[in-house]
């Protein structure tokens, strides 16, 4: 049995709290290795040499900080298959999902090289009579991210690389359900020239999660995951000063109007609905087709192509369409909703219930359902399923489709599908939500804008990587600067004034 660790110091450390958790394979349902779940003093003992490390970290020459980010670039690029397949084994991905799930980050990171021009003030001489004023930005200091399961190597780099870029030392808790990539990435960084200390990684799970919120050193905390979580890491995080993004829940929307080319429009859905399992916050879960005539037409569209899906292990080979789901308990809580989409009379049209893969018969693997005349009321669309289970809701006008996506408490991510300019236009302006995809079903911004959702799916006030990145991982410091020439003898007792 294969026993992981902490990554603290530039060194694997072993676990000392006498606790793990079990890493499943997905596929088969068996524990593959043990993962160390850290004691608040563990992550004290981190904090403590990050605080000692990032001084001179941050005193290094921006440049020199983007070339190490140059770098780790180059040997991500070079362990792609490697960092695919550890990732697939753990989470249960396909390897191109896998690959894509890397890929993403490194955008990221690509992105942060960017850091000298990122971290550029702005500067006004001659504010005042022989007054100079200029801001700068400087880093906060012993940084956080607790990073979700379903994206292992994307998220946390969405993180860490703004906030290493920008001077900061960081601390990853990354999931324990697949901690290995993580560990992998803080080894590639040290490769590329990142001091001991900068980025640690300490396993563990919710003692180790309040280890960071109460800790007071650390001066800022990221999360993914659900919205009760983030809720509670939003507030207490906050409570205890620090500054907190947390992104939670979603259930997505993808509208279709009657224009739309119903075979664009089902493709696009099979592949947000059911890509990675369902497992993405920003997969697509609610199809709103407008009229019955098009619901009709995207329900026939729709069938067979979900009943071709190929469901299978990461080793089946590139033509799997999705894989697992994460754990048991994941697989448990998609039937138990599945089940209550059914009781509450909703049209199960492809039932994926009684999918067996045989030689996997322990893996957690569940089949692709499709649900249709599913109403607001029903728990299969109000909860966030994390599934391969896509509910059509029909709507009769525009107004009603584009009012479902208004009035639920998420606002991740949403998207419509037409060819009318006018109906595009008038979607994406009026929208709560906040990603928009037109006739793109799944609108994640690249890495030069700004990843964040809207509503219950985020607390704070400033979203993931692109320029929000900087502005989280710094604080602004404004100089006024007066120099001896033209000072007036004596001291002055009222508050300055322009004259």
């Amino acid at each position: 049995m294969q026993e992981l660790t902490h990554y603290i110091d530039g060194a694997h450390v072993k676990g000392t709290s006498g606790r793990f958790a079990d890493v499943m394979n997905p596929a088969t349902g068996e524990v593959q290795a043990k993962v160390p779940l850290a004691s608040a003093s563990e992550l004290a003992h981190a904090v403590d040499i990050a605080a000692k490390a990032q001084p001179a970290w941050a005193a290094t020459n921006p440049q020199r900080r983007a070339r190490v980010l140059m770098k780790f670039v180059t040997l991500l690029n070079r362990d792609m298959d490697k960092l695919a397949e550890a990732l697939s084994r753990e989470h249960g991905k396909t390897l191109p999902d896998a690959a894509g799930d890397v890929q993403r980050g490194l955008e990221v990171v690509e992105y942060c090289i960017g850091a000298p021009h990122l971290l550029k003030g702005e500067y006004t001489d001659s504010a005042g009579p022989g007054i100079d004023m200029y801001s700068m930005r400087q880093a906060l200091g012993v940084t956080a991210g607790i990073t979700p399961f379903n994206f292992p190597a994307m998220i946390p780099m969405w993180m860490f690389a703004p906030a290493i870029a920008c001077g900061n030392a960081f601390i990853l808790k990354p999931s324990e359900r697949d901690p290995s990539v993580p560990l992998m990435l803080a080894e590639l960084m040290e490769e590329a020239g990142l001091p001991k200390g900068i980025l640690q990684v300490v396993n563990g799970d919710k003692e180790a999660v309040d280890a960071i919120l109460y800790h007071d050193v650390i001066q800022s905390i990221g999360f993914v995951g659900s919205t009760p979580i983030a809720e509670y890491i939003y507030a207490t995080g906050c409570a205890n000063g620090k500054r907190v993004q947390c992104f939670g829940g979603a259930k997505n929307h993808m509208i279709v109007m009657p224009d739309a080319d119903m075979d664009q429009a089902a493709d696009a859905l099979v592949g947000a609905g059911y890509g990675a399992a369902g497992e993405r916050c920003m997969a697509i879960s609610v199809a709103v087709p407008v009229g019955d005539e098009t619901a009709d037409r995207l329900i026939e569209k729709l069938v067979p192509r979900i009943e071709k899906l190929k469901v299978g292990p990461y080793t089946a080979g590139n033509d799997v369409d999705y894989g697992p789901v994460v754990t048991g308990a994941a697989k448990a809580n998609i039937e138990r909703l599945v089940q209550t989409g059914i009781d509450q009379g909703a049209e199960l049209v492809v039932d994926g219930r009684d999918f067996k893969l045989q030689g996997y018969e322990e893996g957690y693997f569940v089949g692709p359902h499709l649900f249709d005349r599913a109403t607001k009321d029903m728990d299969i669309y109000k909860q966030e399923i994390f599934g391969p289970v896509l509910t059509t809701v029909r709507a009769q006008t525009y107004e009603e489709a584009i009012g479902l996506a208004m009035d639920h408490e998420y606002g991740n991510g949403t998207a419509i599908f037409t060819r009318d300019g006018d109906t595009a236009r008038d979607f994406a302006n009026r929208i709560n939500i906040g990603m928009v995809g037109i006739n793109v079903p799944i609108p994640v911004p690249l890495a030069y804008h700004t990843f964040g959702g809207w509503k219950k799916s985020v607390f704070g006030d400033l979203n993931q990587h692109g320029p929000d990145a900087f502005k989280f991982y710094t604080r602004t410091k404004t100089v006024t600067a007066r120099w001896p020439s033209g000072i007036k003898e004596g001291g002055e007792f009222s508050i300055p004034v322009m004259e």
